[in-house]
């Protein structure tokens, strides 16, 4: 379940910087589109941030090296 929500986190934060791009190219300067959608991936990424840092405080995952030791 936690995986699920991870993924659909980083979705949405892939989605709103597509979303931004295409406002960039679509509005020229002339709407606040582009900031909006901006922002909304900084909230999606802080969101993500802040849950895995609450789900390591509460044990739900454990940090691991990229490199097995030995």
């Amino acid at each position: 379940m936690f995986k699920l929500v991870v993924l659909a986190l980083l979705a949405a934060i892939i989605i709103s910087l597509g979303s931004g791009l295409v406002y960039l190219y679509k509005d020229q300067g002339q709407s606040r589109r582009l900031v909006k959608a901006l922002t909304l991936r900084i909230g999606f990424s802080l969101a993500l941030f802040l849950l895995l840092f609450l789900a390591w405080a509460l044990g739900w995952i454990q940090p691991h090296g990229v490199l097995p030791p030995g």
